[in-house]
Order: structure tokens, then sequence, then C-alpha cells
């Protein structure tokens, strides 16, 4: 299964020839590469998948996919764990 989590680009910068970037998960800040998105710039959202910015997301598109996300785990403290079927 892949996931790739929206964000907001907070900062860029180069770093060993790469661009890279700062990009606020909700108030988790993270290091992520921007190579693949070189047109990001400060206040976009990005889809983020291992370390590596993959795609640019308009802002409503990240908030919804973030409010799903934020449902799924919802759902998951409500129905607890899964029962161990060994």
């Amino acid at each position: 299964m892949c996931l790739g989590v929206p964000g907001k680009i907070v900062e860029t910068y180069q770093a060993g020839g790469l661009k890279m970037g700062k990009v606020d998960f909700g108030g988790v800040v993270r290091e992520t590469c921007l190579e693949y998105v070189p047109q990001a710039e400060v206040g976009d959202y990005v889809v983020i998948h291992v370390g590596f910015a993959i795609s640019l997301v308009s802002e409503e598109e990240a908030q919804a996919t973030l409010e799903i996300l934020r449902e799924i785990m919802r759902l998951e403290e409500e129905l607890g764990p899964e029962p161990d079927t060994r």
C-alpha cells in the first residue's frame, strides 16, 4: 500500500545540490526533497511519500485528504485494536 500525505511548504532551500524544503503536516514539520516538483514554492501544498514531494495539490484537496485521514484515525480509536487471530 502506498500512502501519500499532503503538507504545506513553509521553507525551501538547496542542500547537496537538491531542492529541499520544510513541510508542515498540521504542526509537525519535516524535511522533504522537492526535486520532483521543482515549481513548488513556499505556501504550496504537496503530497509527500517517503520523504519526497511527488505532486502539487490545491489547498482544498489537501484539506479534504487530511480530514479523511483524521476520520480514519477517529474510527480506529473508536473500534479499538483488532483481535489477535493467531
